[in-house]
């Protein structure tokens, strides 16, 4: 709340949100006035009041303390009760991100937010449009003779995922494809075979589930942006490696959405041309 108020509406709202704080916490006039250190009658005049006469800084903040809200919800210098410390806690959290396909916290999020449009900056290739070839080569080293299993589990959130209501967008690198279809730097020991399957496999999912399913391609020299994925309007989560940071606060979730939406709008292979690049990829192979 940023519009400036009559002073004589703050102290009447004051009032009015003491009396409905002292509600809610079925706390008494004679309850708060021990809480705060303040005489009962101190209370009552805040209470009663009809002036525009406001309590003095430490009054307030006792008061926010004692009721658990925020001393700027008392003053109408926000709409939101909670105090800053709750604030943060609601808005950010920092959850552990186990080394999976689809792990449980990851799976919850994409129900949450069925719908909305998803965007995505993957870490590498998006698992949700790999093969099961592809998914076996890049998880057996941690997952080892559990492989099989872990993939059997997964697919069925997978396909979830991919016949969701929620539309997708994704933003990868370039140089990720290139150094995919080239079999460089991480991909240097995935067997041609695995990586011509899975380019045709982009091309056929991406032309299929168009525009549901939009991949855009970037060029990292112009622009960056770490792992991170924006759930509609509801979180943007950061991918650390071992952990997620999500954040819930509506300015968070906008600046997040508005630097995926740079991406796009910077994109050098637009969805509508990822198939043809991709065939050209697969030509060079």
């Amino acid at each position: 709340m940023n519009d400036k108020i009559d002073k004589r509406l703050r102290a009447e709202r004051f009032r009015e949100r003491l009396v409905q704080a002292m509600r809610e916490r079925g706390l008494s006039q004679s309850a708060l006035s021990r809480r705060v250190g303040v005489d009962r009658s101190t209370i009552s005049q805040l209470l009663t009041g009809s002036g525009a006469r406001l309590p003095n800084a430490q009054v307030v903040a006792e008061c926010a303390a004692a009721l658990g809200v925020s001393a700027d919800w008392l003053l109408s210098l926000t709409d939101r009760p909670e105090s800053a410390a709750d604030v943060l806690a609601n808005s950010l959290t920092l959850t552990e991100a186990p080394r999976a396909l689809v792990d449980e916290q990851i799976f919850q999020w994409h129900v949450e937010a069925q719908g909305y449009k998803i965007r995505h900056v993957p870490a590498g290739l998006p698992d949700m449009l790999k093969t099961r070839e592809m998914l076996e080569w890049e998880y057996s080293p941690h997952l080892g003779r559990t492989t099989q299993q872990a993939i059997g589990a997964s697919e069925d959130r997978l396909e979830w995922m991919r016949k969701a209501r929620s539309d997708y967008e994704i933003a990868l690198p370039l140089y990720e494809m290139q150094a995919f279809a080239e079999g460089s730097g991480y991909y240097s020991t995935l067997p041609r075979d695995i990586r011509a399957d899975q380019l045709d496999h982009f091309a056929a999912i991406s032309t299929q589930l168009y525009p549901r399913l939009r991949f855009y391609l970037f060029d990292a020299r112009q622009l960056f942006s770490a792992p991170v994925t924006i759930f509609g309007p509801l979180l943007a989560v950061l991918y650390l490696g071992r952990n997620y940071l999500a954040f819930r606060d509506t300015e968070r979730i906008e600046s997040f959405t508005d630097h995926f939406d740079n991406l796009v709008r910077q994109a050098t292979i637009s969805a509508r041309n990822l198939p043809e690049h991709i065939d050209g990829l697969r030509a060079l192979m």
